[in-house]
């Protein structure tokens, strides 16, 4: 998958027509039925889907004008966000993502080649890390919304980057593991790794979905032979 963050924003606008093409599926009901988040209904992650668009556009923001614009005002926004929004009719959670979808959109548009250099204080990254943090966000919780759309449907470009960037943000202390997605090389290792390090194997959306708690692991290899270990937990 490319890093060029113009180029992921085309994956981003796609990835979002296909969560919206879900939520309009939704009967208007479904917003108040558990999602696969704990705690969290189905309205719950369409709200949060919107405000973590709203946030970005800030980081871009930031980036673009050189104002600090934090993601979120509060140490508490966010969840506040979350919590004020929920509940709202699925015509306006729909219209909601599709134009926090459109403003972030329009940031990214307005971005110069200086700007993606910007390293953003609150993330630790350049700006040009922000298209993939969308997408990612997007793509992951559209499965949250368990309403059809499983890791099966990413594509296996975004599952390795997934996996990758688990294993790299793994902290400290994190049991070590030994990634070994079908169609690699080379394996993607997790931690400090031993001889005695579990190797798991098996597709790239299957490792990926079983690093990120959206998957049970069913499928999956483990050598040497055993049971599959329980991954850290992930965001």
């Amino acid at each position: 998958m490319t890093m060029d963050p113009l180029v992921l924003m085309t994956d981003v606008d796609q990835a979002t027509e296909r969560l919206l093409s879900t939520a309009e599926r939704l009967e208007p009901g479904a917003l108040t039925r558990a999602s696969l988040l704990p705690g969290w209904t189905t309205g719950h992650v369409l709200t949060h889907v919107a405000r973590n668009a709203d946030a970005y556009t800030n980081l871009l923001t930031w980036a673009r004008t050189g104002v600090p614009t934090p993601a979120y005002p509060t140490p508490t926004a966010r969840a506040e966000g979350i919590e004020a929004g929920h509940g709202r009719p699925l015509s306006e959670q729909i219209a909601d993502v599709r134009d926090a979808h459109e403003r972030f959109a329009d940031a990214a548009a307005a971005m110069t080649a200086e700007a993606w250099t910007f390293l953003v204080p609150s993330i630790g990254k350049s700006a040009a890390a922000v298209p993939w943090a969308r997408l990612r966000e997007v793509e992951v919780h559209h499965v949250d919304l368990d309403a059809g759309y499983t890791p099966e449907d990413w594509s296996d470009a975004f599952a390795l980057r997934l996996l990758r960037e688990v294993a790299t943000d793994a902290t400290p202390g994190t049991a070590p593991l030994i990634l070994r997605p079908q169609g690699l090389d080379h394996p993607v290792t997790l931690g400090e790794v031993t001889g005695s390090t579990p190797v798991i194997g098996g597709p790239s959306r299957a490792i990926a979905a079983w690093l990120t708690g959206r998957a049970d692991g069913a499928g999956l290899t483990v050598a040497p032979d055993g049971e599959l270990p329980v991954p850290a937990r992930w965001k």
